[in-house]
């Protein structure tokens, strides 16, 4: 095979198990099919805890072996395209960039488990890892990579408000533990013992197996259990709002994709079809000019490699209507 045509099958092979072209039939065929491979696998996975279904579990292990043989052409064929996926990089450090990537360990670690099954525990505890390959699932539809795209935008306040009930759920333990430990001390025996009470009690479950009985103890019970209710709106707020900015943003972008006919303005952000391309890559796959891109402050030549960034404005024209 020419160096011409292998290249050609590469590119092929790596348009059609990227995600998210609408207009490669072959492509979209891909994801769903990749869709249901997972869902099967899982689907086993738990199908085979049943004692009740002992007598189908030859047809239960042949699922798994089909789709983890699946799983592992695909695995390879990413690591092969690699360089297509990080054009910036050459072929090593594109291929490694992956291996070390979330979707490059959890498809390895999901494949793994089935070969080490009769090993050590933690391959066999490496099963629960095929779960998080329904994030791949997440990657194959719009509505669903939403939440991803707010999950990240809202990074920095999702921590910070993780990290106050982290704190918040220390001092009540060790509070707690202050004002039960003299009472109980078999059930708040240290600073530590508290914190299954503390986490019940500020994510306000109050499974009630440990409870204080003293005077200070309950009533530091009723302040914390208050606390709990405005600990647990914080996170849900940050996120609720983020959804909420991600829906406006996508109704009142100024220009979308299908709507341009002449010149218009594109605002890139993470759910864009032009988020991630170079641009070369969204010339070819969406037949555009790209004439510039504004970035923040800066105006940008849109040489071929430039890579699109989140909140780019993409100035573009139609290349079909250009050539009437």
């Amino acid at each position: 095979m020419s160096d011409v045509k292998k290249k050609s099958l590469k590119r092929r092979i790596f348009d059609i198990i990227q995600i998210g072209n609408r207009d490669d039939f072959i492509s979209r065929a891909f994801d769903f099919f990749i869709v249901i491979v997972i869902i099967m696998n899982i689907l086993t996975v738990f199908l085979e805890t049943f004692d009740e279904l002992e007598s189908l579990y030859p047809v239960f292990k042949t699922i798994e072996a089909v789709t983890i043989a699946v799983f592992c052409v695909e695995y390879i064929l990413r690591i092969w395209t690699a360089d297509l996926l990080y054009p910036q990089k050459n072929k090593i450090s594109a291929r490694l960039k992956f291996l070390r990537s979330f979707d490059g360990i959890v498809d390895l670690l999901t494949i793994l488990p089935f070969f080490f099954l009769s090993g050590f525990i933690v391959f066999r505890m490496l099963r629960v890892v095929r779960i998080f390959h329904l994030f791949r699932v997440n990657a194959h539809y719009d509505s669903f990579h939403i939440i991803t795209t707010v999950l990240i935008d809202k990074k920095n306040q999702i921590i910070s408000s993780v990290f106050i009930i982290i704190v918040l759920m220390l001092a009540s333990s060790l509070g707690i533990y202050s004002a039960e430990h003299d009472a109980q001390p078999e059930i708040f025996s240290n600073a530590f013992s508290g914190i299954w009470w503390s986490v019940s009690t500020l994510l306000t479950v109050g499974y009630g197996d440990i409870y204080p009985i003293t005077v200070i103890g309950k009533l530091m019970a009723i302040c914390i259990a208050f606390l709990g209710v405005g600990v647990v709106a914080i996170p849900t707020g940050i996120i609720s709002a983020g959804f909420v900015e991600q829906y406006t943003k996508n109704q009142h972008s100024d220009v979308k994709f299908p709507d341009i006919t002449e010149v218009g303005e594109v605002l890139v952000d993470r759910s864009s079809e032009f988020y991630g391309l170079c641009v070369r890559e969204a010339a070819e796959k969406f037949n555009v000019r790209i004439l510039v891109i504004l970035r923040g402050d800066i105006t940008i030549v849109p040489l071929d490699e430039v890579k699109i960034k989140k909140n780019d404005i993409l100035i573009v024209r139609s290349e079909k209507l250009s050539k009437i």
